[in-house]
């Protein structure tokens, strides 16, 4: 996979207000308006003009029909990006078990980023088990927006097994946005996962970067950090943040 993508395709469509969003989830509020006919985007999804493809598969980002599932997952393999990334949050909002695997299928081998991360979005949407491997190999190798969608993602599957590699990247990754989201995602399978943690050494090793990222150099990833161990209940991360939080006390005073 490679990691240096030339997104410069996408760029001046992506400027645009008609560009596709990033994600279901990143449209901004808008006043209320009917939704599209289902019955006439399940048709433009077998258009032969990609502009066409394109805005039957983002009306399925809004859309909950099963019928267009099978479509959508044949149009992941369409050769204009901008269509496969639509598809890709249109099969994140339209749950199906027969879309996970030809969503890591087509995560391993296409080169656009945009695309990943539409992926790597459903995979978590999903809470597709199956994708484990291909969401750790993401959060590891891959660039920087889906690194960070990819830590979200592994939160949302609630698999214990994902503990190690986003103890690995909330230590390691360069990207403060990226070490944000392993704080959410880690804080939030500890606590889902409460019952069937052994509190052995993956679990303390989860804590300790917990209770480094309390140091860390973006305010945000702090933040998240006290929050999660807060959350977390950990009584040595609550020591410790009972220790911070008196010793800005006392440099308040």
């Amino acid at each position: 996979m490679p990691l240096n993508d030339d997104l410069s395709l996408l760029n001046n469509v992506l400027d645009s207000p008609s560009s596709p969003p990033l994600s279901p989830l990143d449209l901004p509020p808008e006043e209320e308006i009917p939704l599209p006919d289902p019955e006439e985007m399940l048709i433009m999804l077998d258009s032969e003009v990609v502009l066409e493809r394109m805005q039957a598969a983002r009306a399925f980002c809004e859309l909950e029909d099963s019928r267009a599932v099978p479509r959508l997952i044949e149009l992941l393999n369409d050769e204009c990006p901008l269509v496969r990334v639509s598809v890709a949050y249109a099969l994140g909002r339209n749950k199906s078990e027969q879309a996970i695997a030809p969503l890591i299928e087509q995560l391993k081998r296409d080169w656009n980023g945009y695309v990943r991360k539409g992926i790597v979005w459903a995979l978590g949407t999903c809470r597709a088990t199956l994708g484990l491997p291909s969401l750790i190999s993401s959060l590891q190798y891959d660039i920087t927006a889906v690194r960070l969608w990819a830590a979200s993602a592994l939160g949302q599957l609630g698999d214990l097994a994902a503990i190690a590699p986003l103890v690995d990247a909330l230590t390691q990754d360069p990207m403060s946005a990226v070490r944000a989201n392993c704080v959410w995602a880690l804080g939030k399978l500890m606590v889902q996962k409460r019952r069937e943690l052994n509190y052995d050494e993956l679990y303390h090793d989860a804590i300790d970067a917990l209770i480094y990222a309390l140091e860390d150099n973006d305010l945000s990833v702090q933040t998240d950090a006290r929050t999660a161990l807060r959350k977390i209940g950990d009584a040595r991360g609550l020591k410790v943040l009972d220790r911070i939080e008196m010793d800005q006390g006392y440099c308040e005073f």
